[in-house]
């Protein structure tokens, strides 16, 4: 286990500041609003503070105070050692119950940000926790595979295997988007023996299967369908995009901050139910390269 703080080169600022200066915006609609994608005006507004109001290192002092951050090496069979990065801060309560939060995308770390000292506090009429905050493989500061074939399970015997090296032998899960189907997969590997229970904020529904007579259906259950097929239609192309041609979609946004910033800016507003986003909370965390880490 080695301590680890977030510590960006000054040269990666100094780059992404000269290509925020360079950055070519496109054109939109007449009146298109939300129906294409991020408005042009949004973009132009994010853009002006990253460049002329955005202090980076004081989000970063933020970062490291808060957050008590590690990196740990972790073997991982058919994928050699990865250097992990997570958050472990533990409870005041001694027999508190060991957490593993896992994030999603788009996200990083940092989801467990403000609830980290909720789940860790002491009082008498609610539970406590030891939390760790796993940093997924190739998110954020934990290294990624160079090989084929790091799914679910791969990510779940990081998790678990982080879990033991911390000493918790038994342990519980959170996770929500991508952490929902690492969690999942961690209970059906390790339940019983390890992993105790798992919690998501992100349930997944499935289309009732061929044959049901729709005429069962209540009213919930068809506006249910009718918001399901809207995003198929309408939502889902990310998905299908970054799970068959990502390496094509990485070069723009590994690139282009202002073309990751959008891609990301879109699902924070699309999936959070008006969450009232600060302009500086869109931006995140700036990656050696110079870009964001969400991806």
């Amino acid at each position: 286990m080695t301590s680890f703080n977030i510590s960006i080169p000054e040269s990666s600022l100094a780059l992404l500041k000269s290509k925020l200066e360079l950055a070519r915006l496109p054109d939109e609609l007449d009146e298109a609003g939300w129906d294409y994608g991020v408005p042009l005006s949004n973009i132009r507004r994010l853009v002006s503070r990253w460049l002329d109001g955005y202090d980076w290192r004081k989000h970063e002092k933020a970062l490291n105070d808060e957050l008590p951050q590690f990196t740990r090496d972790i073997e991982v069979e058919g994928h050699g050692t990865l250097n992990i990065h997570y958050v472990h801060k533990r409870s005041a309560v001694h027999n508190a119950i060991p957490l593993l939060f896992i994030h999603g995308w788009p996200g990083s770390f940092i989801e467990i940000r403000k609830i980290l000292p909720l789940l860790t506090q002491v009082k008498p009429d609610a539970p406590s926790f030891h939390v760790v905050g796993l940093g997924l493989p190739g998110f954020g500061f934990s290294k990624g595979t160079k090989k084929k074939g790091f799914g679910l399970e791969k990510h779940a015997e990081v998790g678990h295997k982080l879990m033991l090296a911390l000493g918790y032998t038994e342990y519980v899960t959170q996770g929500g988007d991508w952490g929902t189907g690492v969690g999942h997969t961690m209970g059906t590997l390790y339940g019983g023996s390890h992993m105790k229970a798992f919690h998501t904020n992100t349930p997944f529904i499935l289309k009732p299967p061929t044959g049901v007579d729709p005429s069962t259906y209540t009213a919930a259950d068809r506006e249910a369908l009718k918001q399901g097929q809207s995003f198929e239609q309408r939502g889902q192309g990310y998905f299908q995009e970054q799970s068959t041609q990502p390496q094509t979609l990485g070069y723009s946004l590994s690139d282009s901050p202002v073309g990751l910033l959008a891609w990301i800016y879109e699902k924070l507003v699309n999936w959070t139910d008006e969450y009232p986003w600060e302009d500086d909370e869109g931006h995140s965390v700036p990656s050696i390269e110079g870009v964001m880490t969400l991806i």
